[in-house]
């Protein structure tokens, strides 16, 4: 009998005891003695797709919301066996190993693997004691030299559990992506209470504000504890970056948000220690090479993922490296400062490595993917006022302005940026110079919509309804619905489904299609399907 995709959405996630398959000898790993509750709640997930191989993770929790964030596992360490297979059924085994969930990992497992096939569909699996755990799919990437005829991307970002349901995940899942891109803000820090959309939040954090190892674990297990989350991890290979809830909202290199020293470990003071800790729960929870441990406050998480000679990824990092906001942050209006040449939201080291990239690059398509907007979106009318966001690239102009010239002249093929952070959809040509309405198209943007941050969001609000189109003309699409954008990327094109639920506000929103868009390629800019 041969299992279809879906299938692993519905009937595997509920797998708990191990069934035989032929060939395959569990002796050799201990039982987990005592333990009576399905160690694997948190799902399972694999990311950082090469040519030989993949990251598969998981992490054992009996009791995802314990106060201690060590998801209620005994005090020891835990073998843990893995299994990759050609098959959904895992009859056709070829690699297999012991990997040890550490208590000081939180009982976490990152095993990366070498050695596969490339351009192919990969299954697998953990077992621990007695327990097994659901089967996931992934690939890995085609060998550098090949041209895959296309890749289905989704890409996606600010799920705040608080707002509403994660049924855009489970749609994602539906839609069978080849390769996910999350673009920040995977889980948020606030206690229940303190971030309140209207209507009121559908359901709570657990725990208090995420500032300690103990508290970020806890609110990382909250979330991996969804099953409409765990079906979408385990559908497909995930590349994930950092926004800025992953730490604390619109931090910014070891500033955080707040410097009351009237508020407990939320002072400059100890923004580093906390900074650590919450790195230290996002390796934990995430699917990424054990290469990105992070070494105290410090994580590398950029980086470049090669899809044979289709794409290449350049996952960035906005937060860590960047200059403060300026004016105190927020929508600010003629702030000059912001053309300063000397402010960097990617930092020197990060910005070199990027423009190395777009020289070194004969992808048909450099994709960026990273977290706040990035064209200019002037709320301001009138010609002498610009009005602009301090937390995007539009408080970073010249930074901006050195990367989008790098790839001009770095003379890169096509150039898309995706974007997360605004819990809008939005679609935008993107220009070297947004003063000079002379200046060419160079590239386009697309910006995904939240999971759930936000609320429902309105239908009815569109390209009309936001008077910034009007006189951003480079800006092409708006939509304020929640959901995710599909990708279709082959050598000649690439579109741009975005995708809309009604409402999150209670769990089973179907998903549809509200705008599509090409890119074609050679030709910058996009073009709206019909």
């Amino acid at each position: 009998m041969t299992i279809s995709r879906r299938s692993l959405l519905t009937a595997g996630l509920g797998a708990g005891f191990i069934v035989a398959v032929p060939g395959v000898s569990y002796a050799a790993v201990p039982s987990l003695a005592g333990l009576r509750t399905d160690p694997f709640s948190l799902g399972i997930a694999s990311g950082e797709p090469w040519p030989d191989g993949f990251v598969i993770w998981t992490r054992l929790a009996v009791d995802p919301l314990a106060d201690d964030g060590l998801g209620g596992m005994p005090s020891r360490d835990v073998p843990v066996e893995w299994e990759v297979a050609e098959d959904e059924r895992m009859a056709r085994v070829v690699k297999r190993g012991v990997a040890i969930a550490s208590i000081g990992s939180a009982h976490s497992v990152h095993v990366e693997l070498r050695g596969l096939q490339p351009g192919r569909e990969y299954f697998y699996r953990f077992r621990s004691g007695r327990y097994i755990s659901p089967v996931g799919r992934t690939l890995t990437s085609p060998a550098p030299h090949e041209m895959p005829a296309a890749l289905a991307m989704a890409f996606a970002s600010c799920a705040q559990y608080e707002h509403g349901f994660f049924t855009a995940y489970k749609r994602m899942a539906e839609d069978q992506p080849d390769l996910v891109l999350h673009l920040g803000d995977y889980q948020y820090e606030y206690k229940k209470d303190s971030y309140v959309v209207g209507g009121g939040n559908v359901r709570d954090h657990d725990g208090p504000e995420t500032v300690t190892l103990e508290n970020y674990r806890q609110r990382h297990a909250q979330y991996k504890a969804d099953a409409d989350l765990q079906a979408a991890h385990a559908i497909a290979p995930w590349l994930v970056v950092w926004d800025d809830h992953e730490v604390d909202n619109n931090w910014a290199d070891e500033i955080p948000e707040n410097q009351d020293p009237a508020q407990l470990n939320d002072t400059a003071a100890h923004f580093r220690q906390r900074r650590a800790a919450a790195f230290q729960a996002y390796y934990e929870n995430m699917p990424l090479r054990p290469s990105a441990l992070p070494s105290g406050a410090d994580m590398t998480i950029y980086r470049r993922v090669q899809w044979g000679r289709l794409a290449h990824f350049h996952m960035m990092d906005t937060r860590q490296y960047r200059d403060d906001q300026l004016a105190g942050d927020g929508w600010k209006k003629n702030i000059m400062e912001r053309f300063d040449e000397n402010r960097s939201i990617t930092g020197a080291e990060q910005e070199k490595w990027l423009l190395d990239g777009f020289k070194a690059s004969e992808a048909r398509w450099d994709v960026l993917g990273q977290q706040v907007f990035f064209a200019e979106r002037d709320r301001a009318q009138a010609l002498d006022v610009d009005d602009v966001s301090m937390d995007g690239w539009d408080g970073y102009a010249a930074s901006r302005r050195r990367i989008t010239q790098g790839w001009v002249d770095a003379g890169v093929r096509n150039a898309v940026v995706l974007t997360g952070d605004v819990h809008r959809h939005w679609a935008g040509d993107l220009k070297v110079d947004y003063k000079n309405p002379d200046s060419p198209v160079v590239g386009s943007e697309l910006v995904c919509t939240s999971i759930t941050s936000g609320g429902n969001g309105s239908a009815t609000a569109t390209d009309a309804t936001d008077a910034t189109m009007a006189w951003n003309q480079h800006l092409k699409f708006y939509n304020d619905q929640r959901g995710y954008v599909n990708t279709k990327i082959t050598k000649d094109s690439m579109r741009a489904d975005f995708r809309v639920l009604d409402y999150v506000s209670t769990a089973g929103s179907e998903v549809r299609t509200r705008a599509s868009f090409d890119i074609v390629d050679t030709v910058p800019g996009l073009q709206a399907r019909a």
